[in-house]
């Protein structure tokens, strides 16, 4: 049943692939950085077509992680994950009509600048770091998971390391934002966008064909029964209850789109607020129906699985289930066809995204953290290039320690972690605009730290508690800190089925915490 991808394409192939890829995307960059300036680089001139950022927007939103992670997570958690995107939804009409405006009136470069208009110097820099290092974790989670399969499936075979192929990822995306930024990146993701539908609408026929299944054949089995669960209403203290699911998704989204500077970096490049909303909802409604067909198609996977028997391949001693699709693409006898299209969608997933995170991190570090509007025009030209640089650099060190740090499904950490990173965020903004009290910068540090640890323990309290009322004869005569260490994993069993257990409320939790903090810390002599 299986062979070598060599069998269909050699190494030469796949090769000459990415680099003509790649040529594509230096030629767009090429022609559309003939200015080289910053308002270019950091707003597109102003003049995106809303509808071009939004189909762009799709793939930036959706990246290797949802081409990969989303689809190997279905055997798990089923369409579990569809209750999530429908928050999404919610979270992109309150990200249209609440927060745009406020950007768009400010007429803002870097969305922190916010921060500073309503509270001060110190709330503008808070901001811009939970921003950074919320961005620099997603940003590495999306390549991270690429590089992985780039690394086993392809460059493995050619006796390339793992930290090389991160290198060349990274200096790929480095080469063709590093003039255009987000003017190039506008044209560039609305291709990688079509390329990673391609490669999905692709990858469902190849798998229904080789089934003797039309599409709505598999919609009416019994096989796709196995895995088409969507709503979790029985059990309140399940992680995938609905209402649960639907207020983390909402929220998520509000914080990793709306208070992110790499999102809302392109909407602020289009010509109007009006032309703003527009793409925010078409964007909105074609994110639902395409993460669907991810969802249908990780289903076909498990079913192609189970029917050939194929084994999920395993990285360093644990099972991947994110590697299930590329080991069917790539390894399976599906054709050469569905191998370069898989290549293609995988490297278009990682660079729709990666790309316009590095640009946001560049622009964010220039307008938040230096004096950058204090350089002349071309001071600032160099110095955006050196920030340019250093933030890739960065990023080619976290992904490469991902390697050994990650063990659980790459989509579940990235929203697991957003949950503790952007939930300052969402209590700055939240404070700023619901409420006319100022605050006591001088004690904003404190409330920002103290509300993501608060959060975490919040978390992990059920999994404590069941140590403590379990009540581990091997605790007897060791610290309390040795009985959490030793009986951790048999007591997350037990709290997962008899306590409450959190899921992606946690970022609405952090929020909220953050929200009454900064009450606490109100500025009682300078209020409205």
């Amino acid at each position: 049943m299986y062979f070598d991808i060599f069998t269909y394409m050699s190494s030469g192939y796949i090769l000459i692939v990415i680099s003509l890829y790649f040529g594509v995307l230096l030629l767009i960059s090429t022609l559309t950085s003939k200015n080289d300036n910053n308002l270019d680089f950091f707003k597109a001139g102003k003049k995106a077509p809303w509808y071009l950022v939004a189909f762009g927007m799709v793939g930036a939103s959706l990246s290797g992680v949802t081409f990969i992670s989303v689809p190997g997570w279905i055997e798990s958690s089923q369409f579990s994950y569809l209750q999530v995107v429908l928050g999404y939804f919610a979270g992109y009409l309150i990200v249209s009509n609440v927060l745009l405006p406020v950007y768009y009136k400010l007429n803002v470069t870097s969305i922190y600048e916010y921060l500073n208009t309503r509270f001060g110097y110190i709330a503008h820099k808070t901001g811009a770091v939970y921003f950074f290092i919320s961005r620099l974790l997603g940003a590495s989670f999306r390549l991270y998971l690429v590089a992985i399969v780039l690394q086993q499936f392809v460059f493995e075979r050619w006796g390339v390391p793992y930290f090389v192929t991160v290198i060349i990822s990274v200096l790929l995306i480095w080469i063709y934002t590093n003039k255009g930024g987000i003017k190039t990146i506008i044209w560039t993701d609305s291709l990688q966008t079509l390329f990673m539908l391609l490669a999905v609408g692709i990858s469902i026929y190849e798998i229904l064909n080789s089934l003797n299944w039309t599409f709505f054949d598999y919609i009416n089995s019994e096989d796709f029964d196995k895995y088409n669960k969507v709503f979790y209403l029985d059990n309140f203290y399940s992680r995938e209850y609905f209402f649960k699911s639907f207020i983390g998704g909402a929220f998520v989204t509000i914080c990793m789109t709306g208070l992110d500077q790499d999102m809302m970096q392109k909407n602020l490049a289009c010509k109007s607020l009006k032309d703003a909303q527009k793409n925010m909802l078409w964007f909105s409604v074609v994110l639902v129906i395409v993460t669907t067909l991810f969802m249908v198609l990780g289903s076909l996977l498990f079913v192609y699985k189970a029917k050939n028997g194929i084994e999920i391949p395993m990285l360093d001693g644990q099972i991947k289930t994110d590697l299930l699709f590329p080991e069917i693409a790539l390894n399976g006898d599906l054709g050469i066809v569905l191998s370069l299209t898989f290549i293609l969608g995988l490297i278009a997933a990682a660079y729709s995204s990666a790309d316009s995170a590095l640009t946001s991190l560049t622009t964010s570090y220039c307008i938040d953290f230096i004096n950058f509007e204090k350089k002349t025009e071309k001071q600032q030209v160099i110095l955006r290039k050196k920030v340019h640089i250093w933030m890739s650099l960065i990023l080619v060190i976290i992904i490469i320690s991902f390697k050994y740090l990650l063990s659980s499904n790459v989509i579940d950490s990235l929203l697991r972690v957003a949950s503790y990173t952007y939930g300052p965020l969402l209590g700055l903004f939240s404070f700023g605009l619901f409420t006319r009290l100022n605050i006591n910068e001088r004690k904003l540090i404190p409330v920002v730290i103290l509300a993501p640890l608060l959060t975490l323990l919040i978390n992990y309290s059920p999994t404590v508690y069941a140590i403590v009322s379990l009540n581990f004869e091997n605790c007897l005569d060791i610290s309390f800190f040795d009985c959490l260490i030793n009986n951790w994993d048999d007591a997350s069993i037990y709290a997962k089925a008899n306590f409450y257990q959190f899921g992606y409320e946690l970022l609405a939790i952090n929020g909220l915490i953050t929200f009454f903090g900064l009450y606490l810390i109100r500025d009682l002599n300078n209020n409205n």
